[in-house]
């Protein structure tokens, strides 16, 4: 009996632990952060933290990963508030009679303006000057009672250019309480202008609008063809809430347009798509600066954006410096014990919170700016505790195989660790392969068990730049006839054949001159010509007349061509021969993406045309291709492929190739008898 009571003792204990421990079993897997940061919430109560350029970098686009904990590792609550937008409200402004002041020699103009009783204000503004245009430097001071004033602006500048279209006549300060204000001119470089007919103040909102987010952005200049300048700019991360990008450029009066854009899918191929574009503008009078040097721009996907300027006869803008303006972003609105609290962040595919909190939201949106702002520590990767991530994204790495015989060029590409990977294709793979207009039907990625890799095919919005060998002939060939006395004839090797329409840049180290050029392919003597001849592709007037500044590129379209060398012809008329220093050809730009598995040996193989062109699932995932950060790899050198190498198929078979040799020694053999015999006496 005792036996029995211990048993089901033992069992009892038993069932109790599997009980508690089937919780810990079924329960979901902790989320996988990536970041983390303490938050210094400076006390107990109401806090409220601003969304910053790390966070929005490191989370995901909406914030719905961002999870806040306390010291014990308790989910703590917060809210995403954003306050409604206040309609700014002016108040008009009487202009009042001033004396004139002696300003001992300065050459300045004032008058002053009264809003009628005391109100708070943060900016002042002019209006309908009696004056068609204007740009001058003016200093702003406010008072309360007209006898102490207060040094509101020290040196502001204040314009309205028709002609330019620019205009700026606010001047903002900090918020204060003032009653009146007095505008000094300086007019040392420019004439007087009549006081305004109307000035306004603008009332301070009862929600002050934060200065937006901005980041310093990595740019990088690029190959570009003449009379453009092409930048890769480079942003904290992908699917940011970019609003517009501001330039810091040098040098004096600005006036170019600025396109940006960044690969979207178009169909089965990521195509360049644009998205901004503006005027840059300024206008420099002595030491004052009007300008307007702000793109706006749809919130990119990509996390690298290419600006394409165009720079006219201009020589390439002096760019110090480029940054990303973000959309307005909400609060973090947090209660806090006092106690230490920490963000994590950088987690895949989780659904926003949903808290009790959300019962005050409706009373924050008035309050949230008067709650007590906390501050973020520096970011870096989450704990142990945290479970950093993995990047392993549900893409396709393998697809079907494929014959490896069938490819004419193979090229290996270098290993690495896993993810998402971009291959530029150079001028030999437009060459040999299907090309362009094949809609490179032939190109694979495959690997080591000739399995082809899924990849996205994608144009690229610049040339791709190709050095080219140019080299002076002493002697011009016989086929240009009568034009070679007056002519300097240049040849140029041509990389490729078979290469899509392009176009030939060449630059001289000549400062002053007029010439025609013209491009061609000698020909060999055929049915209209009895000696070799020169196919001209294009014909060009080359001009510069500015000693001080280099001559521009002079820049020529040329065709497909099965050349091996081209020549450039330049007409010298009664002139000293023309330098020609550099020639470039400038072709379409391509790459493809795939997602790579680590230590995978993989290849570039083209060259074949029996493939059909090639359909992936991985075209239904761009979204995610076009949104991660990708690593650029460039393929190795050109190899022939196994079916370059392949013996050539026998014209007859061995067996009837050793029977017809067989019988051409017999009848050889009878032959020579026959002769034999004729030789001998009768």
């Amino acid at each position: 009996m005792i036996r029995a009571r211990s048993i089901a003792l033992a069992a009892g204990i038993a069932a109790t632990a599997l009980a508690a421990r089937a919780p810990a079993q079924t329960a979901a897997p902790r989320p996988a952060f990536k970041w983390e940061r303490a938050i210094v919430t400076n006390g107990s109560g109401p806090r409220r933290l601003p969304v910053d350029v790390a966070l929005l970098a490191g989370s995901s686009f909406n914030l719905s990963d961002l999870r806040l904990f306390d010291v014990n590792g308790k989910e703590t609550p917060y809210l995403l508030v954003s306050p409604p937008p206040a309609a700014p409200t002016w108040t008009p402004a009487t202009i009042l009679n001033v004396a004139p002041v002696n300003t001992r020699g300065l050459k300045q103009s004032s008058f002053e303006a009264d809003l009628g009783s005391l109100r708070e204000v943060d900016r002042f503004r002019i209006d309908q000057v009696n004056a068609t245009s204007f740009l001058k430097r003016a200093r702003l001071e406010a008072s309360g009672d007209r006898a102490h004033w207060t040094l509101l602006v020290a040196e502001g500048t204040l314009f309205d250019l028709p002609d330019e279209q620019l205009r700026q006549t606010e001047l903002a300060f900090t918020p204060g309480t003032y009653r009146y204000f007095r505008i000094t001119w300086d007019d040392t470089n420019s004439a007087r202008i009549p006081a305004p007919r109307l000035v306004a103040a603008r009332i301070v909102p009862s929600a002050a609008t934060a200065r937006p987010l901005t980041a310093s952005l990595s740019v990088e200049r690029r190959p570009s063809e003449p009379g453009r300048s092409r930048y890769r700019v480079h942003l904290p991360a992908p699917h940011l809430p970019i609003v517009a990008l501001a330039f810091d450029l040098g040098g004096g009066h600005i006036m170019r347009d600025v396109s940006v854009y960044e690969p979207r899918l178009v169909g089965a191929q990521a195509e360049p798509a644009l998205l901004g574009s503006a005027r840059l503008h300024r206008v420099v009078r002595g030491s004052l600066v009007a300008a307007s040097l702000q793109v706006p721009i749809t919130p990119p996907v990509e996390p690298q954006l290419d600006l394409v300027v165009d720079d006219g006869d201009n020589p390439p803008l002096l760019v110090l410096g480029i940054s990303a303006v973000f959309a307005e972003q909400p609060w973090i609105y947090v209660e806090s014990d006092g106690g230490a609290l920490v963000a994590r962040y950088g987690a895949e595919r989780m659904k926003p919170p949903r808290y009790d909190l959300e019962a005050v939201r409706e009373s924050l949106r008035t309050d949230i700016n008067r709650v007590v702002t906390a501050e973020w520590s520096a970011a870096h990767a989450a704990t142990a505790d945290a479970s950093v991530a993995t990047e392993a994204p549900p893409t396709p790495t393998i697809g079907a195989s494929v014959d490896g015989a069938l490819f004419n060029y193979v090229r290996s590409l270098p290993e690495g660790d896993a993810g998402l990977v971009m291959v530029p294709l150079d001028a030999a793979v437009l060459s040999h392969s299907a090309g362009i207009a094949g809609t490179f039907a032939d190109l694979r990625v495959i690997d080591g068990s000739d399995r082809q890799v899924p990849y996205l095919l994608e144009s690229v919005s610049e040339p791709l730049t190709l050095d080219l060998r140019l080299t002076r002939l002493t002697e011009a060939p016989a086929s240009l006839g009568g034009r070679s006395s007056k002519s300097s004839v240049y040849r140029i090797e041509w990389p490729f054949e078979r290469l899509p329409p392009s176009r030939l840049v060449i630059d001289t180290s000549a400062r002053v001159f007029e010439r025609t050029a013209s491009v061609g392919v000698e020909r060999a003597p055929d049915k209209h010509h009895r000696d070799r001849w020169v196919q001209a592709f294009m014909r060009a007037n080359w001009a510069h007349a500015d000693q001080d500044l280099p001559a521009p590129s002079l820049s020529l379209p040329i065709a497909t061509t099965n050349a091996k060398e081209l020549l450039v012809i330049v007409e010298e008329g009664d002139n000293t021969p023309l330098p020609l220093t550099t020639a470039r050809l400038l072709l379409p730009a391509f790459r493809v993406r795939f997602f790579r598995e680590r230590g995978a040996a993989l290849r570039l193989a083209y060259g074949s045309e029996a493939l059909p062109p090639p359909r992936y699932d991985l075209a239904l995932l761009a979204p995610q291709l076009l949104g991660v950060a990708a690593t650029e790899i460039a393929a190795g050198g050109e190899q022939p492929g196994a079916r370059s190498t392949a013996a050539r198929p026998a014209v007859v078979s061995p067996r009837l190739f050793w029977a017809i040799l067989a019988l051409a020694v017999v009848v050889l053999l009878a032959l020579i008898v026959r002769l034999l015999r004729k030789e001998q006496p009768v």
